[in-house]
């Protein structure tokens, strides 16, 4: 039983290193979302109620692939994520959202 247990909390401690994407933590109270973090999911606990995207929408993420990010709302309140040309975008407690930059623009991704 004490093996099984043992074998079992091993694997589950090794479940987010099975992640497609690099999880990064913003900040509690930082407002805004650098650049490097394209390509990530972006997790955010007792964040600010507004989120400022990068002020020019990059092109490229660290790995050369077009720029995008998935950003999830850990709580406790919604927050609204703003970027360039009055881009705007409400996530509720508990959701995962994906933004993308096109020609310039930040687009939510369905």
């Amino acid at each position: 039983m004490k093996t099984a247990l043992f074998c079992f909390a091993l694997f589950i401690g090794q479940l987010p290193t099975l992640q497609d994407k690099p999880i990064v933590h913003l900040r509690p109270h930082q407002d805004f979302i650098p650049a490097e973090f394209g390509g990530d999911l972006v997790e955010f606990t007792n964040p600010p109620p507004v989120i400022q995207l990068p002020q020019l929408p990059p092109v490229k993420d660290p790995h050369g692939r077009p720029w995008q990010i998935e950003l999830r709302n850990m709580g406790p309140g919604t927050v609204t994520i703003m970027g360039k040309a009055q881009f705007s975008l409400q996530i509720p407690v508990g959701k995962t959202v994906t933004i993308k930059s096109n020609d310039g623009n930040y687009v939510f991704v369905r």
